[in-house]
């Protein structure tokens, strides 16, 4: 009975032993996985503000872009128009007639005055039309310039976009699959505290009894020599009074025969 109750003490220390290791570990996994949980929350709310900061940027530098386009090319239509006012007189072959409906819009230029006047307007003129064609080259490049940059930054802000909502999708799943791996953890463990609990309190149970049977035994062990010098005393003496009896009766009988 002592060898089996030391025993299952034994294996109940051990259990014990066991379940104080896997609670440790359970605290350790479930702090970690806050912490990591925290970390994805953080980066998701960086990100969110990455995203609300480029889409600020991208609308503002659309907007300058939508007015210098249309500023160069109001610039544009307006050499146009006063090139083409001008070659009316000094180029004509190059002059092109505005519509029906601009023309009360439109007071034509006055008519030089000499033959003289004209030639020596022409040869200005052929330079200022030169330079304003020029105005028109370099307004045209910038046109080019802002159209091709508004394509590749709209083209990088929609990557940008797409690489961050399919980052945040991410993280928002491996933060739920964290968190429930965190809750079946936190489970775990209050079941294994109780668990250790319970195993604790039978485990001091077993070893109260145990050490009330090694009392008892350790009290009979400790008597036992005693006991057994008083029990051969006793038998000794039971013997003696035997004997005596027996003594008794023999003389008991020689006398009667006499």
């Amino acid at each position: 009975m002592i060898d089996k109750t030391e025993d299952d003490l034994k294996s109940l220390e051990l259990t014990v032993s066991d379940l104080g290791k896997a609670i440790a570990d359970m605290k350790e996994r479930v702090a970690t996985l806050g912490e990591e949980i925290e970390a994805l929350e953080d980066g998701i709310k960086a990100l969110d503000k990455q995203v609300a900061d480029a889409t600020a940027e991208r609308k503002e530098e659309h907007e300058d872009n939508v007015e210098t386009l249309a500023s160069d090319n109001a610039a544009k239509e307006l050499i146009g128009m006063a090139t083409n006012r001008m070659n009316k007189f000094y180029n004509p072959k190059l002059y092109k007639a505005p519509a029906p409906e601009a023309l009360a819009q439109v007071a034509p230029p006055p008519a030089p005055e000499t033959f003289g006047a004209y030639a020596k307007k022409g040869d200005e003129s052929t330079g200022v039309i030169a330079m304003m064609d020029m105005m028109v080259a370099d307004l045209d490049k910038e046109i080019t310039e802002i159209e091709t940059e508004e394509k590749e930054n709209q083209k990088e802000y929609e990557q940008f976009i797409s690489d961050s909502a399919g980052k945040r999708a991410s993280d928002a799943k491996s933060i739920e699959d964290k968190e429930a791996a965190k809750a079946d953890l936190e489970g775990n463990l209050v079941s294994s505290k109780g668990e250790k609990a319970s195993k604790l309190k039978e485990a001091m149970a077993t070893a109260k009894f145990l050490s009330e049977v090694h009392g008892d035994c350790d009290w009979l062990l400790s008597n036992f020599d005693m006991r057994k010098t008083a029990r051969a005393g006793a038998v000794d003496s039971l013997k003696k009074a035997k004997a005596v009896l027996s003594g008794a009766d023999y003389s008991l009988l020689q006398i009667n025969r006499h």
